[in-house]
């Protein structure tokens, strides 16, 4: 687990030491040794921001801190910390600090400081997470997807689910799909499983999924809160303690089971590729 935990930390700390450059999500997520499709995603888990969300919250803590130690001019900070113009730096700076740039040269201005992240995992009892590792043939699903940025995922997938509710497609929903698209963003699809003899909608596309061993966890309780739930503690409690195998592909897959007439009783899974080591 040591060597999982200071490989994220390499990953925050090349963060650190770049805020002033541009920063590639492919390169973060290589000193970590992981994708960036797992990485924005363990990132979310552990640290409850997105990768962007902390780079700008760690840019604009420095910029305000030149900004009060320095005469520097406000356009050289805002370029410095990756803003194409003043205006844009300002409105930003007055989001995050509550002040303008100009009011933050200010004797006594009040400033927020966002201090680097230190990924520390303390595993403890108590918490239950059921699982088994399967090996499945490949298989092909079907259905539709929309790309998404990570960095709005969280409340733009579920848009995503409402607007297919209003119009089927001939679509059951038996799966949430993601897969990744550029690093960046990923599609995250609608699917079932593939029947060659079915006429499907237009906008329907496959995708065909490998063979593979697969960590697949039960989640237990109404949606979305049990899958989120369990989704944290993949990330968060299960990977950390992973032995014998690590993370392959750049695919999970979320199984959906028929409504339950209580929310209490319904069942779905998530499930992780993984491969032996």
């Amino acid at each position: 687990m040591q060597g999982w935990i200071d490989g994220f930390q390499k990953s925050i700390e090349y963060i650190e030491q770049n805020l002033s450059e541009t920063l590639d999500i492919g390169d973060i997520a290589a000193k970590a040794a992981l994708s960036p499709f797992y990485y924005q995603r363990i990132f979310g888990a552990l640290c409850g921001l997105t990768v962007g969300e902390y780079i700008r919250a760690r840019r604009m803590t420095l910029a305000a801190q030149e900004l009060a130690r320095s005469d520097e001019k406000v356009i050289d900070i805002a370029v410095k910390y990756g803003y194409d113009s003043p205006d844009s730096f300002a409105k930003a700076f007055q989001r995050f600090h509550g002040i303008t740039p100009s009011q933050a040269r200010e004797v006594g201005a009040p400033l927020r400081s966002f201090a680097p992240l230190h990924i520390k995992i303390t595993l403890e009892g108590g918490n239950m997470l059921d699982y088994r590792i399967i090996e499945k043939a490949p298989f092909t699903v079907v259905g539709i997807k929309k790309r998404f940025s990570s960095e709005t995922s969280y409340s733009e997938v579920p848009k995503f689910w409402k607007e297919w509710t209003s119009d089927m497609k001939g679509l059951k929903g038996m799966f949430g799909l993601c897969t990744d698209s550029d690093g960046r963003s990923f599609d995250y699809w609608i699917a079932d499983l593939y029947a060659p003899w079915v006429d499907y909608p237009e906008e329907c596309e496959t995708y065909q999924i490998p063979a593979s061993l697969w960590a697949e966890f039960i989640c237990k309780g109404p949606l979305p809160d049990a899958l989120q739930k369990v989704n944290t503690q993949i990330w968060s409690e299960w990977l950390p303690s992973l032995s014998g195998y690590e993370l392959a592909g750049n695919h999970s897959i979320e199984v959906y089971m028929p409504p339950a007439e209580d929310p209490a009783d319904t069942v779905s899974y998530i499930c992780v590729p993984l491969k032996k080591i």
